[in-house]
């Protein structure tokens, strides 16, 4: 087994606020210790993504799961609430109970305005193994 392999990779844009904070929510409750965070520009991505999925991504997070899918949008979310324990997860089950399109619009609408979410100083740890460049 390779060293990415049994990972969920979470890809964020590291110049977003909203996307930093998702990115702590999800470092601080990420149970199975399975998640990795890496920038979207970064060497994971390019590492992990073939470049065809890269170039027709949305302006989203990321999500690359162990078994080599790659999700956006609400599917992205609800994937990480699997990964944060049985409360999240349920929230996650709850959440696919909507329709894929309204779930979608509603991300989208929030991830229109994300960049206007003041940013914050907010950095890893140095040393934690589950961020890459």
């Amino acid at each position: 087994m390779g060293p990415d392999q049994g990972l969920t990779y979470l890809f964020y844009d590291g110049s977003c606020g909203l996307c930093s904070r998702a990115v702590q929510f999800v470092a601080g409750r990420d149970r199975s210790g399975q998640v990795r965070f890496a920038p979207l520009g970064g060497e994971a991505v390019q590492r992990l993504v073939p470049e065809p999925v890269r170039t027709g991504l949305p302006d989203s997070l990321l999500v690359c799961t162990p078994v080599g899918e790659h999700l956006v949008r609400s599917a992205a979310v609800i994937h990480l609430l699997g990964q944060m324990g049985p409360g999240w997860r349920l929230a996650g089950v709850a959440l696919t109970l909507i329709p894929v399109r309204l779930r979608d619009w509603t991300y989208d609408r929030v991830a229109s305005r994300r960049r206007k979410v003041a940013a914050c100083a907010w950095r890893p740890a140095a040393g934690d193994p589950r961020f890459e460049p």
